[in-house]
């Protein structure tokens, strides 16, 4: 039976080394390196000398969109326009090699609630000319789209050229029509640069019915990540009839790698739409949307939970939130909010209390500063609050939301701890930040050690993750990661 042992690999925190025996993908004893045992004799050995790296948990993404993720690294990057006009002229200088298709030319990445000019559906036209063309928003709640592209998907757009929410996404949906064989290659290459980062497994909110997309890929030998494959609530009963619950096993072809996730329900927007249901207007007019009354959520959840369904609710806004927490009493359902960007102090006592997990994109909140101080004026101390939800007894679990912001936990977990880049700009609301500990644990699903028994999902990195300066945390350099005692990823140095 091959067993793997790392050498000489050190605790965060810990500087003594210990010696790691793997076998049959758990870890099966962990010793002082100068008394280590040997491996069982018989035993096919691989032996590993980490010279003094630190070994933690595998890290997880909770909350990906997987094949958007993966088109996004094909398309026009806009994140670089402060304008509409600056967003054109990207487009304007673009060739024609997009993710697309036919020749629809794609962008994403603009961030139009931070713009002082507005976008038109002039304008786009004046400018792409005979091209079709969708421009995707950072948050994905917004396409700007030309006339032709309209026409060609079969949507009605205004004088502004904005495609909101539900219309929106039909439209990202259908960007998305493109060769599976073409769409697996590239979901397989982004899964090689997560797992470059140490993650181990993501949880796919894909807006689709996705379990068949995920058996095709496990079925093409597809072993990079475990996967959780939401269910969005329009799939339900479809999911009901073929026997589907959350954490149900999908395929023996993925040796236990591919599983049921929770249940999706979206009940608002997003705040770069200005959609995200709120208590206060906004200034610019309206408290956003919500999707999904109250008596509606409270119908679902109950659905949710008889079906054997964790939900996973979104909500983004204060008012959602309240909506979401209530429903969540009501049906005496225990599940997960997702985002819960923006939060009154009652709403954040009720997270510990109903035992609701806060499922939180902790760069979202660098990546918003600005638009949060110009749609949430004066009340920005309330928007990503993760210390408050901590100290109230709530589970943290972090996630990227990719695309909108990079599938990188370090990345993640370093916005958690420093709540700043270092980009010169100082800490935003630097009272909300958590310990560095307390991220990993958000990344782990709780793991905070190694320990014997676990399941060999571990990530073995060059620097102590406790005490390492916050520019080299957030860009920690990986040197192996491993999926049930197996590498899906090993630096040149290792």
């Amino acid at each position: 039976m091959t067993s793997l042992v790392l050498r000489s690999v050190r605790r965060p925190g810990e500087t003594d080394p210990v010696d790691v025996h793997i076998r049959d993908g758990l870890v099966r004893s962990i010793t002082a390196s100068a008394t280590a045992s040997a491996p069982a004799a018989g035993d096919d050995v691989a032996e590993i000398r980490a010279d003094g790296r630190y070994l933690l948990p595998g890290l997880w993404d909770e909350h990906t969109h997987v094949t958007t993720w993966a088109l996004t690294a094909k398309r026009v990057d806009l994140s670089s326009a402060d304008s509409a006009r600056a967003t054109l002229e990207i487009v304007a200088g673009f060739g024609t090699d997009t993710a697309a298709p036919d020749d629809t030319l794609v962008g994403v990445g603009f961030r139009d609630a931070v713009w002082a000019d507005e976008p038109s559906l002039a304008a786009i036209d004046a400018v792409t000319g005979s091209r079709p063309t969708a421009l995707v928003s950072h948050d994905l709640h917004c396409v700007w789209i030309n006339s032709l592209a309209a026409s060609r998907f079969g949507v009605s757009v205004g004088a502004d050229g904005l495609l909101r929410e539900d219309e929106a996404f039909r439209v990202t949906q259908a960007l998305a029509d493109l060769p599976d064989a073409l769409v697996d290659q590239w979901v397989s290459e982004a899964a090689d640069v997560a797992a470059a980062r140490g993650v181990v497994g993501v949880v796919d909110l894909e807006m689709a019915w996705n379990r068949d997309v995920w058996l095709r890929r496990f079925g093409g030998g597809f072993r990079t990540l475990r996967v959780d494959v939401g269910v969005y609530a329009e799939h339900l009963d479809l999911a009901v009839a073929e026997g589907l619950y959350t954490g149900a096993p999908l395929s023996e072809l993925s040796a236990g790698l591919l599983t049921v996730g929770p249940l999706k329900v979206l009940i608002d927007g997003s705040l770069n739409t200005r959609t995200a249901y709120c208590v206060d207007e906004y200034p610019h007019g309206g408290r956003g949307m919500l999707t999904v009354s109250e008596d509606e959520l409270v119908a679902l959840l109950t659905r949710a939970k008889d079906a054997g369904f964790a939900p996973a609710v979104h909500a983004i806004g204060d008012a959602a939130n309240r909506v979401a927490l209530d429903a969540y009493e009501r049906a005496g359902v225990v599940g997960r909010v997702e985002h819960a960007q923006f939060l009154r102090p009652e709403e954040v006592a009720r997270f510990g209390a109903l035992g609701v997990t806060a499922s939180v994109q902790p760069e979202h909140a660098l990546d918003d500063r600005d638009a949060a101080e110009l749609n949430w004026p004066g009340q920005t101390n309330r928007a990503f609050p993760l210390r408050s939800l901590l100290e109230a007894g709530a589970r943290l679990a972090f996630g990227s939301d990719a695309p909108v912001a990079p599938l990188d936990p370090w990345v993640t977990m370093s916005a958690a701890t420093a709540r700043a880049r270092d980009d010169g700009r100082a800490p935003w609301h630097p009272e909300q930040s958590i310990s560095r500990r307390d991220a990993l644990a958000a990344s782990a699903r709780g793991r905070t050690d190694v320990r014997e028994g676990d399941v060999a999902d571990l990530v073995l990195v060059d620097v102590d993750p406790l005490s390492a300066p916050d520019d080299v945390f957030r860009r920690m350099p990986v040197s192996a990661t491993l999926l049930g005692g197996r590498f899906t990823f090993r630096s040149a140095s290792l």
